[in-house]
């Protein structure tokens, strides 16, 4: 039987096969709701071109191109952090024999050490991919915790005072079913003719907050259906408002970070146009270790890369500012 205190460590290709392309790429990608790219060459720049809309010409000799296409380019900065978490060695065996025991392929009277060695990569990996997730959206570099980079929410709030980007006043907007609503349809009318022209591609979401999710389920509550009567018996997989779905970010619990933030939001956009970066091939130093301590009797391990989000085209952005609310 393998021991678990046998040090593990992960470099180079294996760093990215088998610890972090897991959680950033295919479907755990997906289930992030939002644009992720993995090992792109840093600086990360993400190129966006725009074709003239009218190419059409009426037929001649000779060559009549015009302009060119139209071209955008973002840098995304990517911040250089270390994820590091101790466990007494016990508790780290208990946690570790719980993940095992759990799967119906295991032979608990022969664990490998390469089913020891998936288990711990798997609590590890876990606990990476929840940390990046929250910051993600509400980290900011300003407060006390969740603060390695600017998250989703920080870049919009910011953008909404620094840029021409839709901003619609919900001072005055209640967080329950009564205006739940009014809220969609407000932010709705204020998108831009760039945004409201992509709902065709089935792209377009509203990030919110759970209260503003909660409340629009009490909403549909309310009609007197076989099928709503189904829904509040099992529940809704998921939420739409007029063809456009509604995304809990799962982040409530995790603020405000700071008093002068609200902390109740929602945007729409484009899911695409809200993007996550994560580097582990292009600094010097990347690794993910796990090891025994004997002098403190602890289990450790350690994570080492370059993570960073940013909004693409903020004006393809519509934010509800509740911040007076």
């Amino acid at each position: 039987m393998g021991l678990i205190e046998n040090p593990k460590t992960y470099t180079g290709r294996d760093l990215e096969t088998i610890f972090f392309r897991p959680m950033f790429a295919g479907e755990s990608a997906e289930q992030l709701g939002i644009h992720t790219i993995y090992n792109m060459p840093v600086p990360t720049t993400i190129q966006m071109w725009s074709p003239r809309a009218d190419i059409l010409k009426e037929y001649s000799s000779g060559w009549d191109g015009g302009d060119a296409a139209l071209r955008q380019q973002k840098t995304i900065e990517l911040y250089k952090v270390k994820a590091e978490v101790g466990f007494s060695a016990s508790d780290y065996f208990q946690q570790v024999y719980e993940l095992i025991t759990g799967r119906a392929d295991v032979n608990l009277d022969d664990l490998t050490g390469t089913e020891l060695e998936q288990a711990e990569t798997e609590m590890f990996r876990r606990a990476i991919a929840e940390s990046v997730r929250v910051t993600m959206w509400v980290g900011d570099i300003n407060a006390a915790k969740y603060n390695k980079f600017n998250g989703f929410l920080t870049l919009a709030a910011k953008y909404a005072v620094d840029s021409q980007m839709p901003v619609v006043d919900c001072s005055d907007v209640s967080a329950d079913a009564e205006g739940i609503i009014d809220l969609l349809h407000r932010m709705w009318v204020a998108a831009p003719p760039q945004l409201k022209a992509l709902k065709a591609e089935g792209n377009l979401v509203y990030f919110l907050t759970t209260d503003l999710y909660d409340a629009y389920e009490q909403y549909l509550d309310q009609f007197g259906a076989d099928g709503t009567y189904t829904d509040v018996i099992s529940g809704r997989r998921e939420l739409s408002y007029h063809g456009i779905k509604l995304v809990d970010m799962g982040v409530s619990q995790y603020m405000p970070l700071n008093a002068t933030q609200a902390s109740t939001f929602c945007i729409l956009t484009d899911r695409r146009n809200l993007v996550l970066a994560v580097n582990t091939a292009d600094y010097p130093g990347s690794e993910v270790r796990m090891w025994y301590n004997p002098d403190e009797m602890e289990n450790r391990q350690r994570a080492i890369f370059m993570v960073g989000c940013e909004i693409l085209d903020e004006n393809l952005l519509v934010y509800a500012d509740f911040a007076n609310a």
